[in-house]
């Protein structure tokens, strides 16, 4: 069974964008790269860019390495292809966990979301974000209430999901 990534969590971000991945996303990482536990340092992609907008994208290496194999089954020459190829893998960052669970955010990434003290980890099954904490409290909180809005009083969220008879 594979991890997934899951919580949500507040995270201190240092002067040098050093910055602790939880011990919850660290176990999904491991999980997530083939070279552990063998190596105990698990690595991960970052993604980053202007489609992403407010936050940057955190996957392990499996999870990449589908994305890449996707990548390549699109048509060799094709715009798809291209375009996929600059926004995701042009625009991803390896790094390593260190042996204290933190991983150095390069100031240009920190540049992109703002992100200055306090950072925030939101899980996302197969991935995770990191967003600047304020901005976070502010996107999430206004396209949470919009959406919401939209939906009847005793709305259930996990009608949005198809679960196995009995679940």
């Amino acid at each position: 069974m594979v991890l997934s990534f899951r919580g949500e969590f507040n995270q201190k971000v240092d002067g040098k964008g050093r910055m602790s991945i939880p011990a919850d996303f660290r176990a999904v990482l491991a999980d997530g790269d083939p070279r552990c536990p063998e190596e105990p340092l698990p690595r991960m992609v970052v993604l980053h860019g202007p489609h992403l907008k407010n936050c940057l994208h955190a996957y392990t290496i499996d999870a990449m390495a589908e994305i890449e194999a996707g990548i390549r089954r699109l048509p060799r020459g094709s715009v798809e292809r291209k375009q996929a190829s600059r926004m995701i893998l042009g625009k991803s960052w390896d790094t390593e966990v260190d042996k204290d669970g933190r991983i150095v955010l390069p100031q240009r990434l920190r540049q992109q979301i703002g992100l200055d003290g306090e950072a925030v980890m939101v899980a996302m099954g197969e991935y995770f974000e990191i967003w600047n904490a304020r901005t976070y409290e502010e996107v999430e909180a206004a396209e949470t209430a919009e959406w919401l809005a939209e939906q009847p009083d005793d709305f259930d969220p996990l009608t949005l999901i198809s679960l196995p008879e009995g679940g």
